[in-house]
């Protein structure tokens, strides 16, 4: 088996395009679209589009709105080992216009320990990559990723942790690390209790984590582009949409491409011109697809990239 993705509180993703949003006005929407979402949903859904391979999904999943869900596994060949659990999956609203993104998220439905159990099974494999991603159900204890973490190292699996919070926190403390880390800026200033205002300071926090043992970490800044940090050095990467429909689900994307790169034993400039590539094919297109692999491995080309740093 090779790459598992974990969401814990998947949700159907509604988009909805507006020509522009105005606080307390009725709009007339452009388009509405419908995708099976969670964050590790995306990630897995891009990697689909990228490996031949059938990609293992699991989490939990609630039984009363599945069809979506199990539409997108059997279209993309996915592996479903989700758990499923009685109850509404949740809707998250992200709200479209010519200026930015808006999202409105709701709660999803409650994990209990049995449900919980029985995913930690089907995690507990032969993985080469696994990947952690999004938020923590009710009910569900913000030590959960520390907890598969400790239940993969026998296998020696490289976790990707994308996640923030208490989550997160729980995660970098733990004493199985995660192979990656891969919060944007503002998690990372969460998690350090501290703005960080410079790229100088996201290096310096972000080495404090290499420090700690993870080996890889990722900080994404949005249209600034993204850190990439390792043993060998810092990158910074960046690369301008030559279209842009949403900015939904592009952290994701770059996660897949950590996770396909991390799979080709690659260097970091590759890591971070994959990566690269991957969210800006995503901020094309709505929905978790990438396209043809002719058009990502272009991105990749033309991704600009500054060594900041080498080390010795």
């Amino acid at each position: 088996m090779s790459i598992i993705t974990v969401t814990l509180n998947p949700a159907i993703d509604q988009t909805i395009q507006l020509e522009q949003l105005q606080v307390g006005e009725v709009h007339r929407a452009q388009s509405v679209h419908y995708t099976a979402g969670g964050k590790g949903i995306m990630v897995a859904s891009c990697l689909a589009d990228w490996f031949e391979e059938p990609i293992v999904v699991t989490g939990l999943l609630g039984d009363e709105n599945i069809g979506i869900f199990e539409a997108m596994f059997e279209y993309k060949g996915m592996d479903d080992q989700f758990i499923r659990v009685p109850g509404l999956n949740r809707t998250n609203i992200k709200i479209v216009d010519h200026d930015c993104t808006t999202d409105i998220n709701l709660p999803g439905i409650a994990a209990s320990e049995s449900a919980l159990t029985e995913m930690m099974g089907a995690v507990a494999q032969d993985y080469e990559v696994a990947i952690l991603s999004g938020s923590i159900p009710p009910l569900c204890q913000g030590t959960i990723y520390a907890e598969i973490l400790e239940a993969l190292a026998p296998h020696d699996t490289k976790v990707i942790v994308d996640a923030s919070g208490a989550a997160l926190k729980a995660a970098l403390a733990a004493p199985v690390k995660p192979y990656c880390v891969k919060p944007n800026f503002v998690e990372l200033s969460e998690y350090a209790g501290r703005t960080l205002t410079t790229e100088k300071d996201v290096i310096a926090e972000a080495k404090k984590l290499l420090a700690s043992g993870i080996r890889l970490v990722v900080i994404s800044m949005g249209s600034d582009g993204a850190l990439f940090i390792d043993d060998t050095g810092v990158i910074k990467a960046t690369l301008i949409a030559p279209k842009v429909m949403t900015t939904v689900g592009a952290g994701d994307a770059m996660v897949a491409g950590i996770a396909s790169a991390m799979r080709e034993y690659a260097s970091l400039e590759r890591i971070a011109r994959l990566a690269t590539a991957f969210a800006v094919s995503k901020l094309g297109s709505i929905g978790p697809n990438l396209p043809e692999h002719e058009v990502v491995e272009a991105f990749a080309v033309q991704v600009t990239i500054q060594t900041l740093e080498v080390s010795s």
